[in-house]
């Protein structure tokens, strides 16, 4: 028994290919070539984490471990002058609320533009896809003029409420969605809906039933993208909700002050990033496979 293991280890070694020198050398490479890349993205998560736990007074440090270690730069972060839990409570009001209309809208639109057969189809698809190509900053001047109630067609004043944050988000997240789940519903059979209808089913529960759990991982994706998107916009937050208690996060923290109120508190700043981030980040991390088979998704047949 020994000695048929023994011969069969040999024999394995022996088919077994050696590497050359310059596959080792490739790989080699190309392990330092990953290991750069790592390192390159986790990099600043990892000095806004350290800075964060810093003392305030060590704000610009260059140290790459905090010693001593201190919480107060969290502590600061929640004072009542940066008003930073009401500016977390709008961020998850907008965020959510613009993913879920996101959603409906965009599933809804690009099924019909999956299935349907109409003139001119591929055009309104360039059509959906060209809006959001527009530099946001060039929308904003209409859109504040709008929501000041300036024009006699648009008599309504919205500026700092959730629909001036909202509205134009949604506008921007919409097309993208759209374009996204159009060549995810191409792909899955139209026979699916067609069996499904045989057995009884309505087109409506034919796509409620069959076609909607398929496109789960679709779906899934463009939530997280829309949502991560949303959740750090700045600059239609900053255009919109102009009044402290309309501030998101993001904005809430462009205006931290220090102590004197004239200082820039790095600490402080640091510490709402890791607060704003890291939400985001375990939710990546627990959804990943989801995600990257939402990305995937039609790559390989």
């Amino acid at each position: 028994m020994s000695a048929d293991t023994t011969t069969a280890t040999e024999v394995s070694t022996l088919a077994r290919p050696r590497r050359s020198a310059k596959e080792w050398i490739a790989r080699i490479a190309l392990i330092i070539g990953m290991a750069a890349i790592v390192a390159y993205c986790v990099l600043p998560f990892y000095w806004m984490l350290v800075s964060s736990l810093r003392l305030p007074s060590m704000g610009r440090s260059t140290d790459f471990l905090p010693i001593p270690m201190s919480v107060e730069n969290f502590s600061a972060v929640f004072a009542a002058q940066n008003n930073f839990g009401r500016a977390l409570l709008n961020s998850v009001i907008v965020s959510t609320t613009t993913t879920i209309l996101t959603l409906v809208l965009g599933i809804l639109g690009s099924y019909a533009l999956a299935r349907l057969r109409f003139v001119f189809k591929g055009i309104v698809l360039a059509i959906i896809i060209s809006t959001s190509m527009f530099p946001g900053v060039t929308l904003l001047i209409p859109l504040l003029k709008m929501f000041t109630g300036r024009y006699n067609w648009f008599p309504w004043s919205w500026m700092n409420t959730y629909q001036a944050l909202i509205l134009p988000s949604l506008s921007f997240a919409l097309p993208l969605c759209v374009w996204n789940l159009t060549a995810f519903f191409r792909q899955l059979p139209v026979e699916l809906e067609q069996a499904a209808m045989v057995d009884g089913c309505t087109p409506g529960q034919a796509f409620r039933k069959v076609i909607l759990p398929l496109a789960a991982p679709g779906v899934f994706t463009t939530a997280i993208i829309t949502f991560i998107a949303v959740w750090n916009e700045y600059l239609i937050a900053l255009t919109f909700g102009q009044k402290t208690e309309m501030n998101t996060a993001a904005v809430a923290i462009s205006k931290f002050t220090g102590v004197t109120g004239y200082d820039t508190p790095y600490g402080t700043i640091m510490a709402a990033g890791v607060i704003v981030t890291v939400p985001l980040v375990i939710v990546v991390l627990i959804f990943q496979r989801r995600i990257v088979a939402g990305l995937t998704a039609g790559g390989v047949k």
